[in-house]
């Protein structure tokens, strides 16, 4: 027995220092191992521990101005007053609401009580209820139904749980937080979003500035919003811009998300806002925010300094402009009243004023009758956007296509007597009996119907028509004749520089007769801009020019409201040279000078007094039939007027068309005359005034 405990007692010393290896090999192990993650890895297990993300928001900056020709200011940048908040990553709504409460003591949203009533929904007002009994609301969803939902699911089955009569109660301060925490909701995380900045008080502002460490994401800074010095002149063609709320159209947001913009940025929606986006949206302040691991942003730097938009130079005169709107509506108004009933389809009147060397557009301008509003209205787009059959204006195109294409040549005389196609009525000029033998020059200045008809009839390959029989017809000829006319700009786009442009409509399936009216401008329709471009191109001995509105591109200015230093000019853009001989055009020239300046000129009667004989006026006056129909019937037959001029001849400064449709047939009243001869003389009158300064 004893030798049995003394061989025990002999084994339990070894046995104890195998034990002590073991322990010290593992101790071992387990230093060389903290040694290795303390010297080999200790930096980046420390980095983690430390870790911080920066990222980087871009600050919306002022857009660039605009003034006119005259280095006036036209839209500006009005400074606001703004309350914004900018959310750190994985902010709860929770901490949300905790800011709003706070925000609300010291600022009130911009509604009364009916309107904030309709702004906030049942679902705002569930949702803050929510926040504030989170654990009572929970508890309408027992454990077993919440273990068959997602998320989601859960928390709308508890809002749906929440009665009407538990959100019935909220106080005008709870309104006021529903609409503040709204507004901080359509945040993006690191991204600045305006909770308000209309009617922001000097109070408001002053108390949100001193509590702003208590409202983490909230600052109070500066916004601005558009203005409009000449009020509602031109504002057609400025265009708008969308507010923050409204932010990037939703058709529209891939393509300026792509451009570096964010959701709630306000962009240019329409006219020349929008035409020049890229110039006008400035450089955006580009601030790199680091935060933890837990999401709150412990350092922000500028990394790109913001820059205010590009200004913009327009070529519209807006003295100018302004005048113009008056002459269209009071035309407008008296040709109504002149004859209210046969002007009771009458709604429109447009003038256009350009230069034709250069394609700059010195004004333009619409106005419009609201039948069922009876109420007029500035419609400057119609200008652009319109388009209606112009009458005998397009001969001169009409002239050169004949001239060009040899049907006719320099000379060539028709006699003047009503055409007479077998199965159709008699066509003829605006003498019930014609106007006698004219040659092409002669065919412009009396406006002879009849000359265009036989230069149609031998461009569809009828050279030998006799009254009352069928006439050849090649259809080909209208494609001819348009192809022709669109070398100056008619039925195609002008390449003005705005958003859109109509073209005009084509008539479809032409017969003989067609072709005929086409060559009087009584077929195809066209816009009062094409027409300006069509008589600047026979103004500029052939040229087309594209117009436009855009003059200068001007670095934004340091302070005050002129125009920063010049960044480029726009040069006047050559599209085509009309392919007509220079004699042929220097006869339509002259025609055209014989329109308005011969005693027995269609125009004459407008222009030969002091002081229209002194600015040597070329013109072209125009009528076109239209018939209006109302629920398939015709109700009225009515008449396009139409004018196109420019001055002086020997050295154009200054190319208009005017469109009146639908006027009364009949009445007498010369509205397209008005209109043109009021708007030259606004133009000169101005010359003269800035010449004598």
């Amino acid at each position: 027995m004893r030798k049995n405990n003394k061989k025990k007692m002999a084994q339990l010393p070894f046995r104890l220092n195998i034990l002590f290896v073991i322990v010290f090999l593992l101790f071992s192990v387990l230093i060389v191992q903290l040694g290795v993650v303390q010297i080999l890895h200790g930096d980046s297990f420390q980095e983690k521990i430390d870790h911080t993300v920066k990222d980087t928001a871009s600050i919306p900056v002022p857009r660039g101005k605009i003034y006119d020709r005259n280095d006036q200011l036209v839209v500006d940048n009005k400074p606001l007053y703004a309350i914004t908040y900018t959310p750190p990553k994985g902010v709860s709504a929770k901490e949300k609401l905790d800011v709003a409460k706070k925000l609300s003591a010291f600022m009130t949203m911009d509604a009364d009580k009916s309107e904030k009533e309709k702004m906030i929904t049942t679902r705002d007002k569930k949702e803050y209820w929510y926040l504030l009994h989170e654990k009572k609301a929970n508890q309408r969803l027992s454990d077993k139904e919440a273990a068959k939902m997602d998320n989601a699911t859960q928390y709308q089955t508890i809002l749906e749980r929440i009665t009407k009569k538990e959100i019935s109660h909220f106080s005008t301060a709870d309104r006021n937080t529903m609409l503040i925490k709204k507004e901080m909701d359509k945040a993006y995380a690191l991204t600045p979003q305006t909770i308000k900045n209309h009617h922001v008080t000097a109070k408001e502002y002053a108390m949100v500035s001193e509590h702003l460490q208590e409202l983490p994401g909230v600052n109070a800074t500066t916004d601005w919003e558009r203005s409009y010095p000449f009020e509602g002149t031109f504002r057609n063609i400025l265009g708008s811009v969308t507010s923050e709320k409204q932010g990037i159209p939703s058709e529209k947001l891939r393509t300026y998300l792509a451009k570096g913009y964010n959701r709630n940025d306000r962009i240019g929606k329409s006219g020349l806002e929008e035409q020049y986006e890229d110039l006008l949206r400035g450089r955006k302040e580009q601030i790199e925010y680091t935060t933890n691991k837990q999401g709150d942003v412990i350092d922000t730097s500028a990394v790109v300094k913001g820059e205010r938009g590009k200004d913009l130079v327009l070529t519209i005169d807006m003295v100018f402009q302004k005048q113009l709107d008056s002459i269209v509506m009071e035309e407008l108004k008296a040709t109504k009243n002149h004859s209210p009933y046969l002007n009771r389809y009458l709604e429109d009147a447009m003038a256009i004023a350009v230069k034709p060397k250069t394609g700059e557009i010195l004004a333009m301008s619409g106005a419009h009758y609201d039948r069922k509003k009876q109420k007029y209205e500035n419609a400057d787009y119609k200008v652009m956007y319109d388009t209606h059959q112009p009458g005998s204006v397009v001969k001169g195109a009409t002239i050169l296509t004949g001239l060009q294409s040899g049907v006719i040549q320099p000379g060539t005389t028709f006699y003047d007597e009503p055409v007479k196609i077998a199965g159709t009525p008699a066509k003829k000029s605006w003498k019930p009996y014609g106007l006698g033998t004219v040659n092409d020059i002669q065919a412009l200045k009396v406006s002879s119907n009849v000359y265009m008809f036989y230069i149609a009839m031998r461009m569809g390959g009828e050279y030998h028509y006799q009254p009352n029989k069928k006439i050849s017809f090649q259809p080909e000829a209208v494609t001819d004749m348009r192809h022709s006319f669109s070398q100056f700009g008619l039925g195609v786009q002008t390449g003005v520089d705005f958003p859109y442009e109509a073209i005009g409509y084509r008539g479809e399936h032409p017969k003989a007769g067609n072709l005929l009216d086409f060559a009087i401008g009584n077929y195809d329709t066209f816009t009062t801009l094409q027409l300006a471009q069509y008589v600047s191109t026979i103004a500029n001995d052939g040229y087309r020019v594209r117009p436009h509105f855009l003059k200068e591109v001007r670095e934004p200015a340091a302070e005050g409201n002129e125009p920063g230093p010049m960044r480029r000019s726009i040069p006047a853009d050559i599209l085509n040279k009309i392919q007509m001989d220079d004699k042929y055009i220097k006869r339509v020239q002259e025609g055209f000078r014989q329109v308005a300046q011969a005693p027995d000129g269609t125009a004459n009667k407008y222009f030969n007094t002091k002081p229209y004989t002194s600015y040597n006026i070329a013109a072209k006056t125009g009528t076109a039939e239209s018939e209006i129909y109302e629920n398939g019937k015709k109700a009225a037959d009515t008449e396009n007027h139409s004018l196109v001029a420019y001055a002086p001849m020997d050295d154009p400064e200054i190319a208009i068309a005017v469109l009146v449709p639908n006027s009364g047939v009949g009445m007498g009243y010369p509205d397209n005359g008005n209109i043109a001869k009021r708007t030259l003389k606004a133009y000169f009158d101005l010359q003269e005034s800035s010449s004598k300064n």
